[in-house]
């Protein structure tokens, strides 16, 4: 039985409230009409939602939302007020309530909005479990909670990334944008001996070669015109922590030179000096090209390619790992419902069946961006088709059966299904699949090997 709290300086209001929810015979509820004993009540006791006034005595209803932020505590908030104010409810939603409601608030929209928050507090905690248990091998199981995944092959390369983080090796982490390069080195540097010290990171993709000289190794006053005053670069920046240079395929031969120098020699020159630093730094490096390719073509120094490749880790893209892409999108939804202020409580099922469809060549940085944009453009409580963008629309090659709404698929997918369906149903026994199905067992073995099935 979920627990409700409801904070109000008006015991009539809260009578109400208590015999309300009482009713529903679906609730624990709790009342307070004191509100400077808030504190200790969300403190002591484990709440999922509160009902908050927010015009107060003593404690208002912004102080308590902005405890419950400060404190992180885990409690969604519907507030219930007597004023109708603009600015105020922008306040609240932005302290992260869920809703705001002006009194006399409708018996039935209440209970229904209730409903959802609390089935959407479920989900959320259904989340968290799955991801919880697919994570419970891990030794530094919170350098990788910004990571939202249960995919077992990137479990693997967490477990992976925990032992190369250790030594103080150069890493070379492959992937295609936007599938969390970054991340995985904020994860390295975390768990890294080297983790109280800055973390620096430098996309080299986006500077001019003069430029990035400039900006990667300083320069003391008057190297050139306009240096009216010395300047530390990135790697003086990330002495003695990690250096993080995105997109390395991007940078020049002569960089690639320089930055060879402080991987063999730990020392490098500012622009317009002659004398000598030493750094240390380790350097982790992230690239989407094929940089095997680039050395043939003359572009990439081998000796460098292989002083950062000590260690390497190849990230999946998102479209080996679907079964990502239902939590990454509750993800998105909390997060940017958050910072837009919006209340926005589901996905459509069409939309949901989009989402699940494309392939996002830009990766989960895509798929945060298609929430994002949605969920601004979104003017009701339901994320629909007509909220995504209109050129994921264009490019998505999902299609429908008209009568029923489900997604058409081609026959080998049918038949894949078919086959997978009734070996659950057998247990994995072949023998019985192949008569359910009305073909050869040889003629199974052959089409579980085609489509890659475990039973």
């Amino acid at each position: 039985m979920k627990k409700i709290l409801a904070i109000d300086d008006d015991q009539a209001v809260l009578n109400f409230l208590n015999i309300m929810l009482l009713q529903t015979g679906a609730y624990e509820v709790s009342t307070l009409v004191n509100s400077s004993k808030a504190f200790h009540e969300l403190k002591s006791n484990n709440y999922d939602l509160l009902l908050l006034d927010m015009d107060m005595p003593d404690v208002s209803g912004l102080d308590i939302l902005k405890h419950i932020k400060e404190k992180n505590i885990d409690i969604e908030t519907i507030v219930l007020t007597g004023v109708e104010d603009v600015e105020l409810a922008v306040s609240a939603m932005k302290l992260g309530a869920f809703d705001y409601l002006t009194k006399p608030v409708d018996n039935d929209q209440l209970l229904k909005i209730i409903k959802t928050v609390l089935e959407n507090r479920r989900d959320n905690s259904a989340m968290e479990a799955e991801i919880a248990v697919s994570r419970e091998h891990l030794q530094f199981k919170d350098a990788f909670k910004d990571i939202i995944t249960q995919n077992e092959e990137m479990i693997r390369i967490f477990q992976m990334v925990e032992k190369m983080a250790q030594p103080d090796n150069s890493i070379l982490i492959w992937g295609e944008s936007g599938s969390g390069k970054e991340l995985i080195a904020k994860a390295i540097h975390q768990i890294s001996k080297r983790r109280n010290e800055n973390f620096v990171a430098v996309n080299a993709g986006t500077f001019a070669n003069e430029l990035f000289s400039s900006e990667f190794f300083g320069h003391n006053k008057g190297a050139f015109t306009g240096a009216s005053s010395a300047k530390k670069g990135f790697l003086e920046e990330a002495d003695k922590g990690t250096l993080f240079l995105d997109e390395i395929g991007e940078l020049a031969l002569p960089i690639q030179v320089k930055l060879l120098r402080v991987l063999q020699e730990g020392e490098f020159f500012r622009l317009g000096s002659t004398k000598n630093q030493k750094v240390d730094v380790r350097i982790l490096a992230a690239t989407n090209k094929d940089l095997l390719s680039e050395m043939k073509k003359g572009n990439f120094r081998k000796d460098l390619f292989y002083r950062l490749n000590m260690s390497s880790v190849y990230l999946i893209p998102l479209r080996e790992r679907k079964g990502d892409i239902s939590l990454l999108c509750q993800h998105f939804l909390k997060k940017f419902n958050e910072q837009n202020q919006k209340n926005i409580q589901k996905i459509s099922e069409a939309a949901v069946r989009l989402l699940n469809q494309y392939d996002y060549p830009g990766n989960v940085r895509e798929l945060m961006n298609i929430i994002n944009s949605a969920i601004i453009i979104e003017s009701g409580n339901e994320l629909h088709r007509k909220s995504l963008p209109h050129y994921f629309m264009e490019n998505s090659n999902f299609k429908e059966d008209a009568a029923t709404g489900l997604p058409l698929k081609a026959l080998s997918e049918v038949e894949k299904d078919q086959i997978k369906n009734v070996l659950q149903h057998t247990k994995g026994n072949k023998t019985q699949a192949a008569k359910i199905l009305g073909i050869s067992r040889v003629n199974l073995l052959a089409k579980i090997k085609k489509y890659l099935l475990q039973p």
